[in-house]
């Protein structure tokens, strides 16, 4: 891997650009003046938003979450996405499950105002007090992993909240430090890869870049299925809750940062994914979220 930073004048302005590469391509940080075109696609991304009608604990502060997706649809409603996909945690634990539903009816109804078209991608925190077929049925989706097309790209939703035994998670059963994607999840995810000839991007919520605490246990399993595919570009990842990038064997894998962090709006956090002609990807972070942008 090589890392370097350089900084320059554009326009009268200070410019800080970086650039990080393994492999294929390069990552820009900061303004990027290389994407003119417009945008094939316009996907809007969020994750750990953590909603709960109870008291702030550390850095979260639950109930401001209604707020900071308040101005986040503001700017979707702007943008027109073709479609929404939050990266898990929407909502957090609650002592009942009828309360738990009560945080979950409550943050989609916003969700719902912003595009029909959205896709909910299992936390470990979705399905702490609820089963998968709970939190599935509140949100109106038949699967917790699944794939799509759009436009002539490919997406994937990934499910790693499995234990290592390939139990799934619900019911407070499992220990979040071990997430899995089990056997049967697996052997669908290279058929889906192999089916499919168009360029793909992934969802999921804990990562697959780490392997640590963070990430899930058979990692380097399911990336060995994504690299041989020769098809996927990108992983959207949550979990951790910071802004974090990196470029394994040709494919970006990407953290974004967490809605639930901090209180007030300058601390919100949400982005837009762009798609182009060309095959270049760019994030579009808004407050704590970084802006990223490659080929």
């Amino acid at each position: 891997m090589t890392y370097n930073r350089r900084s320059f004048l554009l326009n009268g302005s200070l410019i800080l650009l970086g650039s990080q590469v393994i492999g294929r391509s390069t990552l820009l940080w900061g303004q990027d003046e290389t994407v003119s075109s417009e945008p094939t696609h316009r996907i809007a991304l969020l994750t750990d938003m953590h909603y709960a009608d109870k008291e702030p604990r550390g850095t979260r502060f639950y109930r401001e979450t209604l707020d900071k997706f308040d101005e986040a649809a503001k700017k979707y409603q702007e943008l027109k996405p073709d479609f929404l996909v939050e990266l898990g945690d929407i909502v957090d634990a609650a002592e009942t499950v009828e309360e738990e539903l009560g945080y979950l009816k409550t943050i989609n109804e916003k969700l719902s105002k912003v595009t029909e078209d959205r896709h909910y991608v299992l936390g470990n925190h979705c399905v702490y007090t609820l089963t998968k077929d709970e939190f599935l049925g509140e949100v109106g989706k038949e699967k917790s992993y699944y794939s799509f097309d759009n436009k002539g790209w490919h997406f994937i939703i990934l499910d790693a909240c499995f234990r290592p035994d390939e139990v799934p998670y619900g019911r407070k059963n499992y220990d979040w430090t071990a997430p899995y994607i089990p056997t049967a999840e697996l052997e669908w995810l290279k058929g889906d890869l192999g089916e499919t000839d168009k360029p793909t991007i992934v969802f999921t919520h804990q990562r697959l870049d780490v392997e640590n605490h963070y990430g899930v246990n058979n990692s380097p399993a399911v990336r060995k299925v994504l690299e041989e595919s020769g098809k996927v570009q990108a992983v959207f990842q949550g979990h951790s809750h910071k802004n974090e990038h990196v470029e394994l064997n040709g494919i970006h894998y990407c953290v974004l940062a967490a809605m639930i962090e901090g209180s007030g709006m300058e601390n919100n956090s949400y982005s837009s994914l762009e798609i182009f002609q060309d095959g270049t990807l760019k994030i579009n972070g808004f407050r704590q979220q970084k802006p990223y942008a490659w080929s």
